[in-house]
């Protein structure tokens, strides 16, 4: 290492999200005094574990004739975006009444009226699923996000005006609302209880069609493959099109195990991998929304990462499962807890963490204020903690810090250099981070190789705190192994990597 004295500043993939819409970026909730005021949902539910004997009907005929009232089309309409008066290409009127004209608002106006009327509006079409006899209805955002006309048809042909009572873009969810009794309810089940190879049908209303069935069985569970915040999806080769969006996957009893979502294709139709959102992800969403007008998550208060087998040996852990701490905020949740950077969380209230994505899922799906337990690893040892989670603060997220897809790292080749004030500014740095500023990486280095950047700075090097330049290149002076651990911020959060001198070159 290296001291200087300045500083320095696979696949191509096609996902058609049903037939309409952008996902937003924040939570959108719609409610009212009346709406605060209603009673809880009252869903019907069946979580046994789906029996053998259901397997190998000869035919699926009762099931489609049980499911298919409670699958409805949703047909949307929003008013196209009208664009200011556009005149040819290098056209001014300025020309004619010199450079302080103005076109007159009234004719503005009129322009803008006059192009309203000949724009059609948008159309779209997806599907829907009743959850309540008394009219709530789960569908996906992006099929209802824009729309200010929502049209939903029965199979017995009546048809309801919709109303938009709360959407996700975290996790593409939504719930409308129509005025009825007495509607023809779908039945959930335990998605968590769902298993690989398990048979399933979807039920929607592709291209706008009609109603149609198809099936297939469950190809994987837990997938993150569209982008979203909160990802955990059910995937499917029982054929999914645009306008299946917000539609039915049942399972062979006819109870909803997902919301069909998504699929992943490069001619835009389907090719045998379709998502659903589970519905243990989608009901907790949507009991949120009707309940309290919008989605209560819950927040930890750590930086997290996932662990690569590099990582776990340096953590004393014999497999690489569970949620790698980079970093503690200060009177967090998990600060109050006794949570430490560099601690490995294993559980989660009650259950494994496989990595850092679930462990997001596990903690944004908690109720703020509930006391939870959770294990940690730290230095090989195993302790137990109690946790109480607070609500999720504005747009923070107990979120997974970018990792290097690359799993050796060395700082041989690195330059650094102290931090100074312009130096904080311009990188952001919170006053209470100390370190070396990373000045230069050799491009043939392990380091670069590794994922170090110029900009980076170094915090710690092999849990040692490193408060300065000097100091980083004392510790990288004489080290006891070719193998180091690095903790770094980066991009506004922190991480560890592995440095394996060995792999230079």
């Amino acid at each position: 290492m290296k001291t200087s004295s300045s500083n320095q500043t696979l696949w191509k993939r096609t996902v058609v999200l049903g037939s309409v819409c952008v996902l937003s970026a924040s939570l959108v909730a719609f409610t009212s005094a009346k709406d605060a005021a209603k009673p809880a949902l009252h869903i019907q539910l069946n979580e046994a574990p789906l029996s053998a004997s259901a397997h190998g009907f000869p035919s699926f005929a009762p099931v489609v004739k049980a499911v298919s009232p409670s699958v409805v089309k949703v047909a949307v309409s929003s008013k196209a975006k009208v664009s200011q008066m556009q005149m040819p290409e290098g056209f001014d009127l300025r020309r004619f009444f010199g450079p302080g004209f103005q076109m007159p608002e009234e004719f503005q106006q009129q322009g803008r009226h006059q192009r309203q009327q000949h724009m059609p509006r948008e159309q779209g079409v997806g599907s829907g699923v009743i959850v309540t006899t008394d009219g709530y209805i789960m569908t996906n955002n992006h099929v209802v996000d824009g729309a200010d006309i929502i049209k939903v048809n029965l199979t017995d042909g009546r048809e309801f005006d919709g109303k938009v009572i709360g959407r996700d873009p975290k996790t593409d969810v939504a719930v409308i609302k129509v005025e009825a009794t007495g509607l023809p309810a779908i039945t959930f089940a335990d998605s968590d209880k769902i298993e690989v190879g398990d048979m399933v049908l979807a039920v929607g209303h592709p291209f706008g069609i009609g109603q149609t069935v198809t099936t297939g069985i469950i190809s994987a569970k837990g997938r993150a493959t569209l982008g979203l915040d909160y990802e955990d999806f059910i995937q499917t080769d029982a054929a999914i099109n645009p306008g299946n969006s917000g539609g039915a996957l049942v399972d062979v009893e006819g109870r909803l195990i997902g919301m069909n979502t998504a699929i992943l294709s490069r001619s835009g139709g389907n090719q045998g991998i379709g998502f659903a959102v589970p519905t243990n992800l989608a009901r907790w969403v949507m009991e949120s929304i009707v309940n309290h007008g919008h989605v209560e998550r819950g927040f930890l208060g750590v930086n997290i990462q996932d662990l690569t087998p590099q990582l776990a040996k340096q953590f004393k852990m014999d497999g690489a499962k569970g949620a790698l701490v980079s970093a503690v905020t200060p009177g967090s949740p998990a600060d109050k807890a006794g949570v430490k950077s560099g601690d490995v969380i294993t559980d989660f209230n009650g259950k494994a963490v496989t990595d850092s994505r679930h462990l997001k899922l596990q903690v944004g799906s908690t109720m703020p204020g509930a006391a939870v337990p959770m294990n940690v690893l730290r230095d090989g040892k195993s302790m137990s903690l109690s946790v109480t989670v607070k609500e999720l603060p504005g747009d923070k997220v107990a979120s997974a810090a970018p990792v290097s897809n690359d799993n050796e790292d060395a700082l041989h080749g690195v330059g650094v250099s102290d931090l100074d004030k312009a130096t904080r500014e311009q990188l952001k740095l919170p006053s209470h981070i100390k370190g070396a500023l990373i000045s230069s990486v050799e491009e043939d280095s392990a380091a670069y190789e590794a994922g170090l950047r110029e900009g980076d700075v170094i915090l710690e090097i092999n849990r040692q705190p490193v408060n300065d330049a000097e100091q980083a290149t004392a510790l990288c002076a004489k080290p006891e192994t070719k193998v180091s651990l690095v903790k770094v911020w980066s991009h506004g959060g922190t991480r560890y990597v592995v440095v394996d001198e060995s792999k230079a070159g």
